[in-house]
Parts: structure tokens; C-alpha cells; sequence
């Protein structure tokens, strides 16, 4: 039985190509050495049998392989059928030898993916020239090959990018449709979150440790918002934006977003720099999607965001604040406290109240 666990991808070919040669007669084997690699241009491998040839595709990769059609262990024909089944082997070109001048035999040997065939006795100039054909088809191949790995590099990267920017159902449907035409939601829950006091930590801190410090509060944010099943937006400097039952739906979004809110404050209260945060949460409609043909972000209009931003921007005290949409919705399961009516532009005073305990676990 031949081992198959080492069976060496194909390989782009080099400067030098390497030829596998599988001739049971020695005197045309050695024929075929000589002629191939008299130049020195390619270095080349003689076998003896069948069975020796297939376990030299499988120990190693070859830019060509040369098989007589009729040889003891395995035939030429059974080498090949299998060489085809072999990561390695798939795409290596082959060049069939015979003595026959057989019809069935050339038409088999075609279809196991054969490219090329020689009859016996060959001629040397015919040889080299089949031979330098097949390695030129070869590294064509191998730069369409290369070409199209990078090219799929270049979309993996840049569906990385889109995913990176914007939730995942937006990715899904601009790629479904080249773009998302912005339209209403209804019942949305909005988290924005800041930091307390940013301008005043950016002025008397080193800009390498604000950078520090906001990269790994952005990281738990991320991967906060996720774990609570809210899909992040966006960041805006020191300022974090979450949706709860956007694009996917989430059942109780208003207690998901205190959920983060809650979990945020604990990490940003654990950064090698400690931070506090002001949290707005606030329900209502709004109007997602994507505008634009370039640099393309996804982003949400309406009042419900400028409350929220608003409300999250108001210079209150470092806490997690509930409109009144928000507050109904978590009856009994939070601990809130009033607070004096926020002046919030284009709306006057906004009735708030301030989140201090889970009720529920």
C-alpha cells in the first residue's frame, strides 16, 4: 500500500525545471536523461517501475512527467489515473511514451489527462520540443494560477474590510446588490457611549498612551457589543455607537444595550489608564443604509440618533442615562433615579433617568 499523507502541493515552477522520468528500459531511460538534461536547464529523475514513480510525485513536486505507457508494478496509464487523484499530481503536466501505435491506448491515456504523447522510437529534437512546450503551458498556468490566488487575497481582504466598517447584513446586501438603499426601522434601541473627560486625558497624557488606551477600550467594545448581540456602527473619536434590533433582530434590545453598557463601564474602569464613561440609550425609529459611491460607511439618521447623541454629549456625570422609551421597556428589571430634564437642541427639556443596577442577571 502507498502512503498518501505526505503528498507535496504543486509547486510554482522554478528557473530549473525538475522532470520525473518513468522508463523500465534502461537503455531509452538513460536516452531520455541524457537528452533532457544535457543542457544542464533541467534537472531531471529517472525511475524504473511504475509504483517508484507514483511514490516520487507523492514525496515531491515536478513541473513535468514523462511515463512509458507499459511498465511492471503499475503501468504508465494506472500511474497517471492516480497521479490526477493526488493534490500534487492534479495539474502536473504529462507526457506519455509508447511503443504502441495504438489508437485505444492514446485515446486513453488522453483521458486521464494526459497532455502530451511520443511514440517510440522517439525523435530527440521532437522530444525537446514537445517537452519545452508542456513546461511553457506549465508556467502559464501557474501564472493564472497565482494571479487568481491573488485576486482572491484581494476580495477576502477587502470583505474583511467591508465587515470591518459595517454590520454584516449590510455587507451581505451590497454584495448581493451593489448597494443599500437607506430606509426606515422601526423600534430600534441606540447605544452611544463616550468617554468622560477625553479633551481634558488627551491635553495632560502622552498621545501614545491615549492611542493605548482608547485601541483597547475600542477592542472591548467590539467585542462587547457582539457578546450582547448588539451590532456596532461606528466609533467617532472617544464615542461608541451600538444598535440593538437593526438589521438583526434582537427581542429585548433595551435590556441587551444596559447589558453592554454595564459591561463597558466595568472595562473601561480596568484599562492600564482607567476611564469613566457617559452612556445614552435611547428607542425609536430610524433610517439606516449606505449614501454615496465611495468610501462607503454605513450610518443612521433620524431623531432617534440626534437624542441619543445628544443626550450622551450633554456634559452630565459619568453614568448610563435612559429616555423615557428606553426606561418603560426595563420596568422592574433596573434601578433608575431621575434627574433634572436634559435640554436637548430641537427637542427642550428631555424627562432622563440614570441607570444605576441590573435587577436581573
Amino acid at each position: 500500500m502507498l502512503a498518501s499523507t505526505n503528498v507535496h502541493p504543486a509547486a510554482t515552477m522554478s528557473p530549473r525545471p525538475r522532470l520525473l522520468v518513468a522508463e523500465d528500459d534502461p537503455d531509452i531511460r538513460d536516452i531520455l536523461v541524457h537528452t533532457l538534461a544535457a543542457d544542464g536547464a533541467r534537472e531531471v529523475l529517472a525511475v524504473e517501475n511504475g509504483r517508484a514513480a507514483l511514490e516520487a510525485v507523492e514525496a515531491q513536486p515536478f513541473d513535468l512527467v514523462i511515463l512509458d505507457v507499459l511498465m511492471p508494478e503499475l503501468s504508465g496509464l494506472q500511474v497517471l489515473e492516480r497521479m490526477r487523484r493526488l493534490p500534487g499530481g492534479r495539474d502536473v503536466p504529462v507526457l506519455v511514451i509508447t511503443a504502441l501505435d495504438d489508437r485505444d491506448t492514446v485515446v486513453r491515456a488522453l483521458r486521464a489527462g494526459a497532455d502530451d504523447r511520443l511514440t517510440k522510437p522517439f525523435d530527440p529534437v521532437l522530444l525537446r520540443a514537445r517537452v519545452a512546450a508542456a513546461l511553457d503551458r506549465k508556467r502559464l498556468r501557474d501564472r493564472e494560477r497565482a494571479h487568481l490566488a491573488e485576486i482572491e487575497r484581494e476580495r477576502q481582504r477587502a470583505d474583511e474590510l467591508l465587515h470591518a466598517i459595517m454590520p454584516a447584513p449590510a455587507v451581505a446586501e451590497l454584495k448581493a446588490s451593489d448597494r443599500m438603499v437607506p430606509r426606515r426601522f422601526e423600534d430600534v434601541t441606540l447605544l452611544i457611549a463616550d468617554v468622560a473627560g477625553f479633551t481634558a486625558f488627551c491635553d495632560s497624557h502622552p498621545t501614545e498612551e491615549v492611542i493605548r488606551n482608547l485601541e483597547d477600550l475600542i477592542d472591548w467594545f467590539e467585542a462587547l457589543a457582539e457578546l450582547h448581540g448588539l451590532e456596532k456602527i461606528k466609533t467617532i473619536g472617544d464615542a461608541f455607537m451600538a444598535t440593538g434590533n437593526l438589521l438583526l433582530p434582537l427581542a429585548d434590545a433595551p435590556l441587551a444595550a444596559v447589558r453592554c453598557a454595564f459591561a463597558m463601564t466595568d472595562a473601561a474602569a480596568h484599562l492600564p489608564v482607567p476611564w469613566t464613561l457617559r452612556t445614552a440609550i435611547h428607542r425609536g425609529p430610524v433610517i439606516a443604509g449606505v449614501l454615496g459611491h465611495s468610501k462607503l460607511a454605513f450610518d443612521l439618521w433620524g431623531d432617534t440618533v440626534n437624542v441619543t447623541a445628544r443626550l450622551a454629549a450633554a456634559g452630565l456625570e459619568p453614568g448610563i442615562y435612559l429616555t423615557a422609551s428606553t426606561r418603560e421597556r426595563l420596568d422592574g428589571r433596573v434601578q433608575t433615579v431621575p434627574i433634572d430634564p436634559v435640554a436637548i437642541k430641537g427637542k427642550g427639556a428631555l424627562e432622563v433617568w440614570r441607570c444605576n443596577k441590573l435587577l436581573t442577571s
